[in-house]
């Protein structure tokens, strides 16, 4: 906690120099990426191999399936999940999958501790274990515990639920999430209240991520909306990783926070400032007085497209119908100015980059947050190639193809 304070309190105390100077931080310089590498559907393709299949996944809030035998269904990437809560309060990742003829066994989400396949009426535990084929006498004998669901790993922190879509592979969460998940685990969602969620559709992944990463646009994107409380071009990053915080100053922060002694200005988020956490790949964190969205992209089902999930919490439960509304009516707005004044302008993004008009995109040394972006995909795509090449031709070819990317140390400069 006090680590996280300290940089929070870093944060906005250059927040508050770029008020006062009317500047904000840099990287070393500008950065090229190809235009193609936004609708390459072989590059697409080792994104969702290399990155999303093998790395920890935003699946679910906790509060989603706060209490035991509650469940929820979703697709990633095309793997149907079935996420179930125990009785212990532990949390299963499943594939969604009968064993008996490949049924999907379950839709939607609830409350269940049992699920009946739909075809043949297999039934199984929400463990995954199957307990009874119906007309088992007349099947044949099986031991059960062969057809138990396929298990995924599955890790909860902070109140959000991550998978990895590859049954069988574990991964280091508490190294790869870092000090973000510390950071998130210190705003205590694991005890919000889970008020619903919108959907959008949008341009490439990338193309959808990227807006998130800076504020450059704010004043021509959101003049009445983001850009009337907040500074265009003027943001301050830290990153944990490859997953960053985002400081954006509002326009009174002067006036609210000026005298603030600095030790002190991480107890005024939303109050002079606001922060975006993101978590890599694919997920985006803003915290609103009002109310919390949670941004989870998810590829596909083509390279030139992306469904992300909006998700939004609360500290408390509303109280009252008024209350209840007032959430929608919240809820409904910000899906509004994200999909229309973010996405829309994504997908014609799209249109021009697949137009050829030019080899590469360049991002700017006032967009540091995108460069340590695309550099942190570098890395892993490079560390995969360079692992292929071992495998196939041993490590001396693996050096010679450059297999050691930059993306190994990922530092932010600050300007």
């Amino acid at each position: 906690m006090e680590q996280v304070q300290k940089i929070h309190n870093r944060v906005a105390a250059r927040l508050l120099d770029h008020v006062r100077n009317r500047s904000t931080d840099q990287a070393e310089g500008l950065m090229q990426v190809p235009s193609a590498s936004y609708s390459d559907p072989e590059l697409w393709q080792r994104e969702m191999e290399v990155i999303f299949k093998r790395l920890p996944i935003l699946a679910a809030l906790s509060a989603e399936i706060s209490q035991p035998g509650h469940y929820k269904t979703l697709d990633l990437l095309g793997t149907p999940i079935l996420l179930t809560r125990l009785r212990d309060g532990s949390v299963r990742a499943m594939l969604n999958v009968c064993g008996h003829r490949g049924m999907k066994l379950a839709e939607g989400q609830g409350k269940c501790d049992k699920f009946a396949c739909p075809y043949h009426a297999w039934l199984y535990g929400n463990d995954g274990n199957l307990l009874r084929i119906a007309g088992e006498d007349t099947y044949g004998e099986v031991e059960k515990a062969s057809f138990k669901l396929k298990q995924l790993p599955v890790y909860e922190r902070g109140g959000m639920i991550f998978v990895v879509l590859t049954p069988g592979l574990e991964v280091d969460f508490a190294d790869f999430l870092g000090g973000m998940i510390e950071d998130i685990e210190a705003l205590g969602f694991a005890n919000w209240h889970y008020c619903g969620n919108r959907e959008i559709h949008g341009a490439n992944w990338k193309v959808a991520y990227d807006g998130y990463l800076e504020g450059y646009h704010f004043a021509a994107a959101h003049p009445q909306t983001i850009h009337a409380r907040t500074f265009s071009n003027l943001a301050a990053y830290d990153n944990y990783g490859p997953h960053q915080l985002i400081g954006f100053a509002q326009k009174a922060m002067e006036e609210k926070l000026g005298q603030v002694p600095q030790d002190q200005l991480h107890l005024h988020e939303n109050n002079g400032y606001d922060f975006i956490r993101t978590v890599f790949p694919n997920v985006s964190i803003f915290v609103a007085p009002e109310i919390t969205q949670i941004a989870q992209l998810i590829p596909g089902p083509g390279v030139g497209e992306n469904r992300t999930v909006l998700h939004f919490i609360q500290r408390q439960a509303p109280q009252n119908d008024e209350e209840r509304q007032a959430n929608e009516k919240m809820m409904d707005w910000l899906r509004d100015v994200v999909d229309s004044e973010d996405y829309q302008l994504g997908l014609k993004v799209q249109e021009g980059l697949e137009s050829g008009a030019f080899e590469y995109i360049t991002f700017g040394r006032n967009e540091p947050g995108n460069q340590l972006f695309h550099r942190t995909l570098e890395h892993y795509l490079s560390k995969d190639a360079a692992q292929r090449l071992v495998a196939e031709f041993g490590s001396k070819d693996a050096a010679k193809a450059g297999a050691h990317s930059e993306g190994d140390r990922l530092v932010v400069a600050k300007g």
